[in-house]
């Protein structure tokens, strides 16, 4: 009987582990760094702790298999606190929040100057840049492993450079085969 026991609450702590998929997560300079050796596009995912779409991305979207391990050999993937406190060097410019407020850490906060320079305006905003660390598009709001997919392999095969107006992008969304799953 107690075996059985231990047995049960041995297979329940097994379980209750996430041994879902990892984005192996930088953070802007890292990802900045990086792309100077190895040459990949990144794709920041500005976040806040607040906001439910978020978290909502990180567990049903960026634990997918399909999608880590996509963004994990082609991206270099960035998470940024779009309302945190981190200073963040970019193109010889330190963004900072000099409004940011301690005690509000685990609610809204102050926007991050970073954000308003991406042209974030929601949350979550995944921003990419090309392969050269150039500013490509933000895309806002909540998308799922089959939506994701679209923008990942539109950055990463460079197939936005074909795209001339909103009719090329409804043709390529109309016309793309996804593979992920989930």
């Amino acid at each position: 009987m107690a075996c059985n026991k231990i047995i049960t609450l041995t297979i329940l702590l097994i379980l209750s582990f996430d041994l879902s998929a990892q984005v192996n997560w930088y953070n802007f300079e890292e990802a900045l760094e990086a792309q100077k050796v190895d040459p990949k596009p990144i794709m920041v995912d500005a976040y806040t702790v607040w906001c439910g779409p978020c978290k909502l991305l990180d567990k049903n979207t960026f634990r997918n298999k399909d999608v880590s391990d996509y963004l994990n050999a082609n991206f270099y993937p960035v998470k940024f606190n779009a309302e945190g406190n981190e200073v963040v060097r970019f193109q010889g410019k330190a963004y900072d929040n000099p409004s940011y407020d301690p005690q509000r850490a685990r609610s809204r906060n102050s926007v991050h100057s970073l954000t308003r320079y991406l042209g974030v305006s929601g949350y979550p905003t995944l921003v990419f840049f090309d392969d050269m660390g150039n500013y490509l598009t933000p895309v806002v709001g909540y998308l799922n492993p089959a939506q994701i997919e679209i923008y990942l392999k539109l950055v990463h095969l460079k197939d936005y450079e074909s795209i001339k107006s909103q009719d090329d992008f409804t043709d390529y969304i109309k016309n793309f085969k996804g593979q992920f799953k989930g």
